[in-house]
C-alpha cells in the first residue's frame, strides 16, 4: 500500500512563506506524477499544483507566481513552496499520486494564514 505523509504546515502571517513536504513510500516515486490539493472549510477540494515524472509543472491560477512545486526523486519526496501567502490560502493541504489507476492521498497538513 502506497503511503504519502505530508508535513510542514502551520500558522503564518499574510505575506509569509511555508514549505510543505510529501514523503512517499512503497512506490517507485520517480516514475509517477504527483499533485498538491487543498480543501478549505465548507469548500470542495481543489487542485493546487502538479508535477510530472519528468518535472513538468502546472498550477492553479490562484497560486501562479506564488507557489512552486518540486520533487527530489532520490528522497522520494515532493515539495510545495508557498510564498506571499494570503488568508484565502488557509486550508488543509494534501498530496496525491495516481498509480496504475488507483489514487492515493496523504492525511493532510493544515495551513492557516492570518491577516
Amino acid at each position: 500500500q502506497v503511503q504519502l505523509v505530508e508535513s510542514g504546515g502551520g500558522l503564518v502571517q499574510a505575506g509569509g512563506s511555508l514549505r510543505l513536504s510529501c514523503a512517499a513510500s512503497r512506490v517507485i516515486f520517480r516514475f509517477n506524477a504527483m499533485g498538491w490539493y487543498r480543501q478549505a472549510p465548507g469548500k470542495q477540494r481543489e487542485l493546487v499544483a502538479t508535477i510530472t515524472s519528468g518535472g513538468t509543472t502546472d498550477y492553479a491560477e490562484a497560486v501562479k507566481g506564488r507557489f512552486a512545486i518540486s520533487r527530489d526523486n532520490a528522497k522520494n519526496t515532493g515539495y510545495l513552496q508557498m510564498n506571499s501567502l494570503k488568508p484565502e490560502d488557509t486550508a488543509v493541504y494534501y498530496c496525491q499520486m495516481t498509480i496504475l489507476g488507483t489514487t492515493f492521498w496523504g492525511q493532510g497538513t493544515q495551513v492557516t494564514v492570518s491577516s
